[in-house]
């Protein structure tokens, strides 16, 4: 029996190019362009660096990778074909087509192997920042001076059109700042884009300018040179600071009628094309075939195993002598709440009950931290440079800092990147071991929206704190003063929207967050609002995102009402009950701090709190359309359709009719 030798290194690469044009051009769409240039570099690093085991995707230490340039996505399918995941090479068969493993751009949770979802460019590198810096602190938390657990490096791929979004400047400047060393992103500069030579839109020093944020920079590599790729991985492993490895490649490498051209960036090669790559390269195999010895050189599944199975020995050795460490970091990295959590969310929110405080939700936020950090030492917090204002801090906060061993701490100064930080919140969440959240005004979810909804596609559990959350921030005027945005992100699937009245149910929503399989945007006031006296059976409704906060008075049996209301303008509708009576109509207050937990309830239930036939009045500081699903063209609004003014709380309230008197008059209108 003969064994046959390794294949050689452009084999390998060209069974990437072979596989992204065969299956771009079976599905007749896609980008075949960027995985034919970065051919050599996926061989470099997933043949010579890459520590991962095939079967089993969810190792804990593996190296993560991460494609932010995802429109590419053959080249990561073809590697994780290859290396030996669980995506047969009928997958790369139904290339794009429905319900298939090999989407156009990767999908988290979809795809083995696949870290998080790209395609929008930049926030694949923004996620990369996450992830480093989630090895960072629990490398920090959890390694020995005898012992190292948490050991890998992320590594992402990224093209121009990632570096001329602004996000990348967000997400590279923290980096740097953090000196997250274990990153090392690799340019593909081949000067292509969509338009054509970028050359004319984007000429940026782009050496410098990650030298400028404090990077290690590796320029000039050829990217199709494999051992020049492998070198720079090797130096970049050195270095005490994150790496950018710039890598001249030519897109459409092995095209010889279109390579270094826009034509072969988004749209299939044609089959006269594809001819002449395979001509041009030798690669004399029919479509989706490769030989024995390709697939025997790119087989990780060993190596995968013998690496993971060292580590396992490693692990065992240390739960041996760091009992709850191990325990703690195993039940962390499944995700899993502490056997306890249920006992001690209770607890949380019986405190809040207990103390009956009229304060701002903001503030009644930071006591449900204060409580959570105790129980859930995986929460990792920060703020857009509004901790002050946000109050996502804690007593016991550690900021955190670059030590001699890298980045520590449990609390993230994201500096005024909005939208660096809740995609890098992404990275923290899907790469295991946080429960990561971070804060910003209402008004600047807008800047942020685009990871808002990759969270909510990856149904990762980001939780996005938004304060100051209505024309009740004041005199700060109509550019920070939300309108719209509660309702548009109600809008987004998946996503959980909790707008709470008050200091019960804002440790509700927080403990909700927590439990919550999928993102939550946790949503406060600046200002002070009225607590509410509940009953046990009310306070376990809050669960269901609406309740009956105060029932008819069955005294008054002519007319009857439904008041629907969130957050600040839960006081309003309770105040409202008193007049409304002395017009002889009976008023019902349903809370509704999170509509699309409450549309997830049973017919049943919410036909108990909002029964059919009964009008309806909804009063929220926010758009009035949304509340039509509810009240119906026959019922009412009390709401705000234009932006707002600069002026004192209560005046804005006043003046924009968040009035008991505006509240009965649409009531009444309504009753006709």
């Amino acid at each position: 029996m003969t064994t046959s030798s390794p294949a050689p290194t452009s084999l390998m690469a060209n069974a990437i190019r072979a596989l992204a044009m065969d299956a771009v051009q079976q599905a007749n769409s896609g980008h075949p362009g960027m995985p034919m240039g970065m051919a050599e570099i996926g061989v470099a690093l997933w043949s010579r660096h890459l520590r991962h085991n095939p079967k089993n995707p969810h190792w804990s230490d593996r190296d993560r990778f991460v494609l932010s340039n995802g429109h590419g996505s053959m080249l990561l399918y073809s590697l994780l074909h290859l290396t030996g995941y669980d995506l047969p090479m009928e997958e790369l068969k139904n290339f794009r087509q429905l319900h298939s493993k090999t989407p156009g751009h990767p999908e988290y949770g979809i795809t083995p192997g696949v870290e998080t979802t790209t395609g929008p460019l930049g926030q694949g590198l923004a996620n990369s920042v996450g992830m480093a810096l989630a090895e960072s602190l629990l490398a920090n938390e959890f390694n020995k001076p005898d012992a190292k657990i948490v050991d890998h490096h992320t590594y992402v791929f990224l093209g121009d059109g990632c570096l001329m979004e602004g996000i990348s400047h967000e997400a590279c400047s923290l980096a740097g700042v953090l000196k997250l060393n274990k990153l090392i992103a690799f340019y593909d500069d081949n000067g292509i884009s969509i338009d054509g030579e970028v050359i004319h839109w984007f000429h940026d020093d782009t050496p410098k300018r990650f030298e400028a944020y404090g990077w290690n920079v590796i320029p000039g590599v050829i990217g199709h040179d494999v051992d020049a790729v492998d070198a720079a991985i090797q130096k970049a492993k050195q270095s005490d600071k994150p790496t950018l490895i710039c890598c001249k490649t030519v897109i459409g490498e092995g095209s010889p009628n279109k390579a270094g051209t826009h034509d072969v960036h988004g749209a299939a090669l044609g089959e006269k094309e594809v001819a002449a790559v395979r001509e041009k390269l030798g690669w004399h195999y029919p479509p989706f075939v490769i030989p024995p010895e390709v697939y025997a050189a790119w087989d990780a599944k060993e190596k995968g195993a013998k690496i993971e199975g060292e580590w396992n020995d490693a692990f065992a050795a240390y739960r041996a002598k760091y009992p709850q460490e191990a325990a703690d970091f195993e039940r962390r990295m499944a995700n899993k709440l502490p056997a306890d959590w249920a006992e001690k969310a209770q607890a949380i929110i019986a405190g809040a009950n207990e103390r009956a405080e009229t304060i701002a939700t903001r503030k009644a936020s930071q006591q449900a931290i204060e409580g959570l950090v105790a129980v859930l030492p995986e929460l990792v917090g920060g703020s857009a440079d509004l901790t002050g204002s946000n109050l996502t801090n804690w007593k016991a906060a550690k900021y955190v800092r670059v030590g001699e061993n890298g980045a520590a701490g449990d609390y993230v100064n994201y500096g005024v990147r909005e939208f660096g930080m809740s995609a890098a919140i992404n990275g923290l969440a899907v790469h295991g071991g946080h429960k990561a959240f971070g804060g910003t005004f209402l008004t600047f979810s807008d800047y942020s929206r685009n990871a808002l909804r990759v969270a909510a596609l990856m149904k990762s559990p980001s939780i996005f704190v938004f304060t100051h959350d209505s024309i009740g921030l004041g005199e700060d005027g109509p550019t920070h003063q939300s309108i719209e945005h509660v309702s548009s992100l109600r809008l987004i699937p998946h996503m959980e929207v909790w707008r709470p009245a008050d200091t019960v149910e804002t440790a509700v929503a927080w403990t909700q967050a927590v439990e919550h399989h999928g993102p939550s945007c946790l949503i406060f006031s600046r200002q002070n609002l009225a607590f509410n006296p509940r009953t046990d059976a009310q306070i376990a409704n809050i669960a269901k995102g609406g309740y009956v906060l105060k029932d008819w008075n069955e005294d008054i049996p002519a007319r009857k009402i439904i008041l629907i209301a969130t957050g600040s303008e839960v006081e309003l509708a309770m105040k409202a009950v008193e007049p409304l009576a002395r017009e002889g109509i009976a008023a019902r207050v349903v809370s509704m701090p999170a509509t699309t937990t409450f549309d997830k309830q049973d017919a049943e239930y919410r036909e108990r709190v909002l029964p059919h036939g009964v009008r309806r009045v909804a009063i929220e500081a926010g758009v009035t359309d949304f509340w039509r699903k509810y009240v119906g063209l026959e019922g009412g609004v009390v709401g705000i359709d234009v932006f707002g003014e600069s002026a004192p709380a209560g005046e804005l309230f006043k003046y924009f009719g968040f009035t008991v008197e505006k509240v009965v008059e649409t009531a009444k209108a309504a009753l006709g």
